[in-house]
């Protein structure tokens, strides 16, 4: 039968709807967003902190041979240098939720933890022997102790699974802490070395984003001239409390002023340091 004008004009628009609909239904095909490559930056991070790692063991060996031969000086003289490079390494030494507080809890955070003095251990524990009781008496147990557990830090951090995330909020971390319990002197409140623990926090950041700084240049060129001129500013501010080659000042001399221009500095690097994270994504 003759199908009418019509009709067939009907049948041709109904089935080139059908093929909008069947096109608009098709999925289209997904643009791979561009991912960066890493691996080389992460593998540097981490055998930075190993670096860090067995600095720190030799230096918690020597400082605890002090304690236990009773030499309270070389003790006092060896605690803070010795923990830098604790604290430079932190983001990965923190992995470890139950070493990390063995080795670094503040009497603070063993009360907040509902803890006993009793169950303190660690470096604070004979920094308040050394600088409030003014004897290593006591401590030979603490001081073994402490030696097994760095070295057992040691050892893990070749387990350690680091990542671009790990290091850049590492970054931005080490800041937090320097920003909340170093510019209080809540960290050392018994020897008040909190500036040695400052400089190292800061090292510790910049290494992450000296790593990662052609990748963040090629990204952001302004942000990594912005990054530079923040580390120069609070590296030079921190210059002015220098002792000697290594040494720095008491935390106790520190003026309501020079902690405020502190404060203000590490507030400063740590907006442009938050951003590499959001340029790397």
């Amino acid at each position: 039968m003759k199908k009418s004008p019509f009709l067939l004009s009907s049948i041709l628009l109904s089935a080139a709807l059908v093929g909008c609909a069947q096109q608009e239904a098709s999925p289209q095909p997904e643009v791979a967003a561009e991912t960066i490559d890493l691996q080389t930056e992460v593998d540097a991070y981490k055998e930075f902190a190993i670096e860090q790692m067995n600095e720190f063991v030799l230096e918690t060996e020597k400082f605890t041979e002090a304690v236990k031969s009773g030499d309270i000086e070389e003790a006092k003289a060896l605690y803070p240098i010795a923990r830098m490079y604790f604290e430079r390494s932190e983001p990965i030494a923190e992995s470890f939720g139950d070493l990390d507080p063995r080795i670094d809890a503040r009497l603070a955070d063993v009360k907040e933890a509902g803890q006993g003095e009793e169950e303190w251990s660690g470096y604070h524990k004979i920094e308040y022997g050394l600088w409030v009781e003014n004897t290593t008496e006591g401590y030979e147990e603490i001081a073994d102790q402490l030696l097994t557990d760095t070295k057992e830090l040691r050892a893990r951090v070749e387990t350690v699974e680091v990542t671009p995330d790990l290091m850049m909020t590492g970054a931005v971390d080490l800041l937090n802490e320097v920003s909340t319990s170093k510019i209080t002197g809540e960290e050392e409140i018994f020897s008040h070395t909190d500036l040695y623990d400052f400089q190292a926090n800061v090292e510790g950041a910049e290494k992450i984003f000296r790593i990662l700084e052609p990748e963040i240049t090629a990204k952001d060129e302004a942000l990594t001239d912005s990054l530079e001129t923040k580390f120069d500013a609070l590296y030079t501010l921190l210059d002015n409390y220098r002792v000697g080659e290594n040494g720095f000042v008491s935390y106790e001399e520190l003026t309501a002023e020079d902690t405020k221009q502190l404060s203000s500095a590490v507030n400063q690097l740590g907006e442009p340091l938050s951003q590499m994270g959001i340029i790397m994504e």
